[in-house]
């Protein structure tokens, strides 16, 4: 299936041509000055998201767990995600925080391959262009066997660059913070600054592993340079 990582920027794309750890010491929880706030889900707040779907719908939904609101997503043998439009100049906003916890990794996924595009939870950003099919995608994933750190192309197109964050199910059942420079990450991967900002995305996925995936989603902030 032409998929997710690459269609999903590019689905984005063209939406977007007519616009243009524990929670006590989770870095997506703390306040950062002039930061701007991507997902309330601990307030219960899915306002400003969208489904995307390709094979299969994967189930999203505001839980309590761990003594907080957060999103849940089950996957069965299925693929699609939920995508918030935000404008943003990621060289005044570099800073995407977030937290997110899984149940375990997926046994089948294979990151190289196309059979194997699967993960178990993905933050997506994602840098639209006026010609759609030059969209670029990072997408950072939780990842089964990629060492954590390990940055490659996506196994359908090199418009999308795929990032373990995580990796392994040495912290499956505990909440993990996490803090990106995706103004950096993108001259790293891509050799040039990064246009706009135009829309942040997440998912889990099991349409081609046929596998199953639980993952939860904390609140996601784009912030400031920490001073």
């Amino acid at each position: 299936m032409i998929v997710r990582v690459f269609m999903l920027p590019v689905l984005i794309a063209v939406g977007l041509a007519g616009m243009f750890l524990s929670p006590e010491v989770s870095f997506a929880d703390e306040t950062i000055p002039g930061q701007v706030t991507v997902a309330a889900f601990s307030r219960g707040d899915l306002s400003g998201w969208s489904k995307k779907i390709f094979s299969g719908e994967t189930e999203y939904s505001i839980v309590q767990i761990d003594g907080r609101k957060a999103l849940r997503a089950v996957s069965k043998n299925a693929a699609s995600g939920l995508v918030k439009k935000i404008e943003k100049d990621p060289s005044q906003y570099p800073l995407l925080r977030w937290s997110w916890k899984i149940e375990h990794t997926l046994k089948r996924e294979n990151a190289t391959k196309k059979s194997g595009d699967d993960f178990v939870a993905r933050v997506y950003v994602v840098f639209p262009r006026v010609l759609f099919w030059k969209t670029r995608a990072i997408n950072y994933v939780w990842s089964a066997k990629l060492p954590k750190g390990t940055a490659i192309p996506n196994a359908y197109t090199a418009n999308a660059v795929m990032v373990a964050v995580e990796s392994g199910d040495g912290k499956a059942g505990t909440w993990v913070s996490e803090e990106r420079n995706i103004f950096e990450d993108y001259k790293n991967f891509f050799g040039e600054d990064p246009p706009p900002l135009g829309a942040v995305a997440l998912m889990s996925d099991t349409d081609n592993t046929a596998d199953e995936a639980v993952a939860y989603f904390g609140d996601i902030f784009l912030s400031p340079s920490r001073p």
